[in-house]
């Protein structure tokens, strides 16, 4: 059951992600969460360096939708300004999201990678519908009271798979 909490690859930060490594793992979509993972949860846009990630994906043809927990207020003003696909109030880690932003893309399970900061959320929903996860360090210290909940959760999960040898980084 635990491995489910375990992703794939670890990185600091998004842009530690780059659109050829992932075509060379055959990637063609990325289903990313939006708080905490690409801008601070209480950021209401894009940064300018954000911009220009999804614009190196873009000419990559990399294809982003963005899957998230939160309201479809906050989401459709994140998104629609960038022109990217979401999914708002999605309830990760239940699998129809992450179904719903493959029909989107028209991609398969293989060709597609989830990205996001929460174990409980993001890699458990990959994870369970058999995506490759990425799991980021979360971009801002500070998180929603239902987050907070989450991480105090999390650091026990990660505590255990560092004991266990599962860990492969360092905070």
């Amino acid at each position: 059951m635990l491995k489910h909490f375990l992703p794939d690859q670890h990185v600091k930060s998004i842009f530690d992600i780059k659109p050829e490594s992932l075509k060379e793992k055959g990637i063609k979509g990325i289903i990313t969460d939006l708080d905490n993972t690409l801008v601070e949860w209480d950021r209401p846009y894009a940064t300018p360096k954000l911009i220009e990630w999804f614009d190196h994906m873009r000419k990559n043809e990399i294809l982003i939708t963005i899957v998230s927990n939160n309201n479809e207020n906050r989401v459709k003003s994140f998104s629609d300004p960038l022109q990217i696909p979401f999914i708002f109030e999605a309830r990760k880690p239940m699998g129809r999201a992450f179904r719903k932003a493959l029909k989107q893309m028209g991609l398969k399970k293989d060709e597609t990678v989830v990205i996001g900061d929460q174990l409980l959320t993001d890699v458990l929903g990959g994870n369970r519908n058999g995506f490759h996860t990425i799991l980021v360090v979360p971009v801002a210290q500070t998180d929603g009271f239902f987050t907070r909940f989450n991480r105090k959760i999390e650091r026990r999960i990660l505590s255990w798979f560092r004991k266990q040898g599962k860990l492969k980084w360092e905070d």
